[in-house]
């Protein structure tokens, strides 16, 4: 596990896998986060949803407006990352 892994980071977790509801969680978010953090991190969400759906570069920066720069990122940690993109992905499949 990475240096990120703190007793403050696991508290963290357990108050996000604890919550439920999803407007107690959007008040969290935006008590913890920015308005652009929020913004960005949900962009992020929607560039992997479409990477997964075969979308090419161009037309998620035209859809999302975001950076080819970001699409990489996201797009390296589907295929390489810790399988977070993938899980939350199962989570929006779902409904």
């Amino acid at each position: 596990m990475s240096d990120i892994r703190t007793k403050d980071v696991d508290d963290l977790l357990r108050v996000l896998a604890s919550l439920d509801d999803e407007d107690t969680v959007f008040a969290l978010l935006e008590d913890l986060f920015t308005i652009r953090e929020i913004r960005e991190t949900s962009q992020r969400l929607a560039v992997a949803r479409l990477l997964a759906a075969g979308k090419s570069y161009a037309a998620i920066e035209e859809l999302t407006g975001a950076s080819a720069t970001t699409i990489a990122r996201v797009s390296k940690c589907l295929s390489y990352g810790s399988g977070g993109y993938r899980a939350a992905l199962d989570v929006l499949e779902a409904d």
